[in-house]
């Protein structure tokens, strides 16, 4: 009878330390997950041709000031605002503290320092990312689309390139 006892009390506690254990570990990596900034990167770009989209001419801004603002899905408020600045190659990395599943997050131009590439272009003035851990991507990177400023006249390389455009239209 003791004996019995003592076999069921030693499955108990193994059964407890397979079960338990596994469950402490995830919660572990939960946690140190969520400590964890996410990183939105991207790139800013004078759009010289004006075509509303980048082509083989455009440049990329240096020091152009980009924001990642989230805000509230249910009533359009803003919970937080993250800022950074382009390298020398347009490009941007914002950390970004914490999970926002539950919000609306935008990496967003600010301003640029391109004296004659200033004006936002219209529909790449914004992009959305989606900064949380509850959809299967397994890096803390988030890549937004390429933001975009208009230059105020285009290049004069520019009419042929756009021409190309339109020749190879199907």
């Amino acid at each position: 009878m003791i004996m019995a006892r003592h076999l069921i009390s030693g499955a108990v506690a193994v059964l407890a330390v397979v079960c338990v254990l596994p469950a402490i570990a995830l919660a572990a990596r939960d946690i140190a997950a969520a400590k964890k900034p996410f990183v939105v990167q991207g790139r800013v770009f004078c759009d010289t041709c004006q075509a509303g989209f980048e082509t083989p001419v455009s440049t990329y801004i240096q020091g152009a000031k980009v924001r990642v603002e989230c805000r509230s899905k249910t009533t359009g408020a803003k919970t937080c605002s993250f800022d950074g600045t382009t390298d020398h190659t347009g490009t941007y990395k914002i950390l970004v503290a914490d999970e926002h599943e539950h919000e609306i997050c935008e990496s967003t131009i600010v301003s640029s320092p391109v004296s004659n590439c200033k004006t936002a272009l219209q529909g790449r003035e914004r992009a959305r990312v989606f900064l949380s851990r509850n959809n299967g991507i397994a890096s803390d990177i988030r890549y937004a689309n390429a933001l975009g400023f208009q230059k105020d006249s285009p290049l004069p390389a520019c009419a042929a390139l756009l021409k190309t455009y339109e020749q190879n239209e199907v």
